[in-house]
């Protein structure tokens, strides 16, 4: 009977520990799946946070890049300001300097020189008689 007895707690603790099982495997499942969900939660939250803030970092830089081309384009405005107030009324200077370019350029260049109507004088004839004489090498 002492044996019956043993047999029979050994079955009870058993099946006690079957029973936990069966009733402890669903919510551990449970619990494991919710940790597992505010796992992802907070990381899906970090990464919508950092592509906010880098976001905003380009924003910024967009707008700060575009104040430094405003500050460099007012530069060049002031620049051709302070030029063209420099030239005004200097068309002798101007005239020299343009016929002194001229005067200096290799002969093989072809210059368009405007004319009153501000046309230049097209020598398309010039440049196809020279195109059609032969080239001798010396």
């Amino acid at each position: 009977m002492k044996e019956l007895s043993v047999g029979l707690v050994g079955l009870m603790i058993l099946s006690f520990f079957v029973a936990l099982g069966m009733w402890g495997c669903p919510n551990y499942n449970v619990w494991s799946a919710r940790l597992a969900g505010e796992a992802e939660f907070n990381r899906a939250e970090q990464n919508r946070k950092i592509a906010v803030l880098e976001a905003q970092a380009k924003r910024d830089s967009a707008k700060m890049f575009a104040d430094a081309e405003i500050e460099r384009a007012k530069g060049v405005a002031e620049a051709n300001r302070i030029v063209a107030d420099g030239l005004r009324g200097h068309d002798e200077y101007l005239r020299y300097l343009w016929i002194d370019k001229v005067a200096g350029s290799p002969q093989r260049e072809v210059i368009y020189v405007p004319t009153e109507a501000n046309l230049p004088i097209l020598e398309s004839s010039r440049s196809a008689h020279r195109a059609a004489q032969p080239v001798v090498e010396q």
